[in-house]
């Protein structure tokens, strides 16, 4: 299944995307796309019988906002550094564990909502990234197979990215990821069940048309299911958690001087195959 959220910011109301590409209502039928949904198996299989049998009232998509796929985020983890050709671009050796870092759930909005770069920045970034959605508690799972059964789904997110904050600044890397707007999140949540394999999906970005990112997750150092067992090695991930995985090869901090980085104006889309299409303005905040 596609589960969106669509309205105006903070209004979002529960949909889904039919076979057909049309944009159905789901708010008969649960109240919202979230962590309590993904968990419940019941109400999961409620909105599958509705979508099959065809009681989903039709919405008009015309000039509706998608916002963010999930509502009440509980946190979002990031792996640094998980693609191979990443870490060839930037010059850093691959990690021998995963390079985690967190973002706060206030930096999501929807895939195609402005992005703000922020006040002083000269080093704003792309990332486009494969979102993993939580669906099942997991603490101290024991293999790559348990942490697969423990998602519930696949979305892109974009890990926009400050690097002189993020790098240059001092202390961790999460000045430079969590400011406002810096995770653009959907366009729809794809039920696991959907995507047959996550290492091999194509990811791409573009900016002003121009394409930046070409990327595989099969050149993922850490695949989904080792980095979902390795982080509930040191937290507990609940469902509506999001993992950001990482970001292949092409973003500005490996492009030879001078480097293209962000700048109001700008336009940026990307793609995850199978996952949907975003695409966002920048501006100034």
């Amino acid at each position: 299944m596609k589960l969106l959220r669509v309205g105006t910011e903070g209004s979002e109301r529960p949909a889904l995307l039919d076979a057909d590409g049309a944009l159905r209502d789901l708010s008969g039928v649960v109240p919202d796309i979230d962590g309590a949904l993904l968990a419940d198996d019941a109400a999961l299989e409620r909105v599958r019988a509705a979508a099959d049998a065809g009681d989903l009232p039709l919405l008009d998509a015309t000039g509706l906002r998608i916002g963010p796929p999930l509502g009440r985020i509980g946190k979002i983890v990031c792996i640094g550094l998980n693609y191979h050709d990443h870490a060839r671009e930037t010059g850093a050796e691959p990690p021998s564990e995963p390079v985690m870092f967190m973002k706060a759930p206030d930096t999501v909005v929807g895939p195609n909502d402005t992005v703000l770069v922020p006040r002083a920045s000269r080093k704003t970034d792309w990332e486009v990234e494969l979102a993993v959605v939580i669906g099942r508690t997991a603490r101290y799972l024991e293999s790559v197979e348990d942490g697969l059964a423990h998602v519930a789904g696949y979305a892109v997110a974009h890990d926009v990215s400050e690097r002189e904050f993020q790098i240059e600044r001092g202390g961790t890397w999460d000045k430079g990821k969590n400011c406002e707007t810096f995770n653009p999140l959907g366009p729809w949540l794809v039920t696991a069940d959907e995507v047959a394999d996550p290492q091999d999906l194509a990811l791409k970005l573009w900016v002003n048309g121009e394409l930046k990112q070409d990327g595989t997750t099969a050149e993922q150092i850490f695949p989904v299911g080792e980095v979902v067992r390795y982080l509930s090695q040191f937290m507990t991930l609940y469902p509506g958690d999001v993992i950001n995985t990482g970001t292949p090869a092409g973003v500005a901090l490996g492009a030879p001087e001078p480097k293209p980085f962000l700048r109001a104006g700008d336009v940026v889309e990307l793609e995850i195959e199978g996952l949907g299409r975003q695409r966002q303005e920048f501006k100034d905040a």
